[in-house]
Order: C-alpha cells, then structure tokens, then sequence
C-alpha cells in the first residue's frame, strides 16, 4: 500500500485514481498471497501505521505477526547447517508463522488458537493486531480467521513492518511462538 502510495503521487495521481480497486473476496486468499489487497475487511477495523503506533503504545492490543516461515530447502547436501532467515517484527508482537494460507491443517487451526488464547489470556474482547509485510494477504487471512474463531476486537495492519519502518519505528528479531507445527 506504502509502495502505491507514493507510486501515485510521483505519477500525479489523487488518492484512489489511476490505481485498481481490490474487492473484498467473500472467503479466503488461497494463492499470490504478495499483490495488492483490498481496503476492507468485514468485522475488522483497518488501521495504517500511525494508528498502529498508537496502539502500540497504549499497551494493551496483542500485536500477531503471521509472516510465514521460510522452510528448510529439501535438497540441501547432507551436513549442511540451516539457519531460519532472522524475522525483524514489531517489538512484543507474537510471530505465529503460517497461519495465514488460505487453507491451513487442522493442527496449525489449533496452533493459531493456542497462541491467540495464550497471547490474550483466553479474553475474546482483547484487541488483536495482525500483519505481515504490505500488500500480504496472509494478515488478512489470518484477521478473518480470528473473527471466524469468535475474537471481537480485530484489528488488520495492511502495511506491516514495511509500514512500521516507512516511520522509521522500531523493530526486533522475533522467534515463532511454541508448538509450531512441522518443526518438533
């Protein structure tokens, strides 16, 4: 969003003319999960940055960082030591990596809401901030998700950490939450 942002105003371009509408799918995003996202989500509130930071810091909102976990490549030559590409997050948010595919195992439904319930308290009405990196449709994936699983208070980022940095605001090296699937 940042990035068509400013593309429009170096074209001369007012906000919203020039730059194509994404409607709001009635379900999932299952696939080209990095590609302009809608300005909606239905049940959710939509925030920018500066809104973000300010929930930030008031304290309170859980921020949920659901950028997915790059895996290990299959054919890497026996011996070879992997080591995850670091994930610079939103200081204090939890990283619940992969949960926001279009279509997600039963077990990772169960890891997503361990890691909500536990990063809430089991409080429903806790506000809850998801994103990932801008134009990511794994937070919108993930902030429908939450609502289908009964939290009131959704909050969906669409800029991310890309946003977050835009304003130049801090960052830190997170860790997946416990219990991620696939890698016990």
């Amino acid at each position: 969003m940042i990035r068509a942002a400013a593309l429009a105003l170096v074209l001369g371009l007012g906000a919203g003319q020039g730059l194509a509408e994404v409607p709001e799918p009635p379900d999932y995003r299952m696939d080209d999960y990095r590609g302009p996202v809608p300005a909606t989500l239905a049940g959710a509130t939509v925030i920018g940055p500066e809104q973000a930071h300010a929930l930030w810091q008031a304290g309170g909102a859980v921020f949920v960082d659901v950028m997915p976990r790059a895996p290990k490549p299959p054919n890497l030559p026996e011996g070879t030591i992997w080591r995850d590409p670091p994930r610079l997050s939103i200081p204090g948010a939890i990283w619940l990596p992969n949960v926001g595919y279009g279509e997600i195992a039963e077990v990772t439904h169960g890891y997503f809401r361990d890691g909500l319930d536990r990063a809430t308290g089991g409080d429903a009405a806790r506000p809850l901030v998801f994103f990932c990196l801008d134009e990511c449709w794994m937070s919108w994936n993930a902030a429908k998700r939450a609502l289908e699983y009964g939290h009131a208070r959704v909050y969906w980022f669409p800029e991310g950490t890309d946003g977050w940095t835009f304003l130049a605001l801090p960052l830190e090296r997170a860790a997946p939450e416990p219990g991620e699937p696939g890698t016990q």
